[in-house]
């Protein structure tokens, strides 16, 4: 395999798209966070004592995605046009999915910008909820759908 993070000396290096041309990149991301059916309906009537969770957990995700380069030591700083962070719920497994959708005209992809976002939403919703239950997981963090630059449209193609 080659990894493009490394010079031919094995030194860590940011990789240079400065020649590329910029294109349209969408990525989408998912977290699971795995809890109680009774904290999930609990989230859901606003019976949490920190509040909004999932409003709270949405603008974390947001901020994270746009704060990526920060974080990730390797990524380029991108314009980001658009980032939105949805939420899909099964009750009765008391499972939260996360997805972060990130969108940008860049000469970059931005798979991590996502992955960012839906695993700092995910973290959020733990740290609003850890003191009614220390016991929630967080897990699967993953691309489901990149399209944009030459390695064109991923889709993954097993289930959550």
């Amino acid at each position: 395999m080659n990894f493009n993070h490394f010079d031919e000396r094995g030194n860590a290096v940011m990789v240079d798209v400065s020649a590329k041309q910029p294109t349209l990149r969408t990525a989408i991301a998912e977290a699971l966070v795995r809890m109680s059916p009774e904290l999930l309906a609990a989230i859901n009537s606003g019976g949490v004592a920190k509040g909004d969770v999932l409003g709270v957990a949405r603008l974390a995700g947001i901020q994270a995605a746009k704060r990526t380069p920060e974080l990730i030591p390797l990524s380029h700083p991108l314009a980001i046009h658009h980032v939105a962070v949805d939420f899909e719920q099964d009750a009765a497994s008391g499972v939260i999915s996360v997805k972060c959708t990130v969108r940008a005209l860049e000469r970059t992809g931005v798979e991590m910008e996502a992955m960012t976002g839906a695993a700092l939403a995910a973290l959020t919703v733990y740290d609003m909820c850890k003191g009614a239950d220390k016991s929630i997981a967080i897990g699967d963090i993953r691309l489901l759908y990149k399209e944009g630059g030459k390695s064109g449209v991923y889709c993954r193609k097993e289930g959550p």
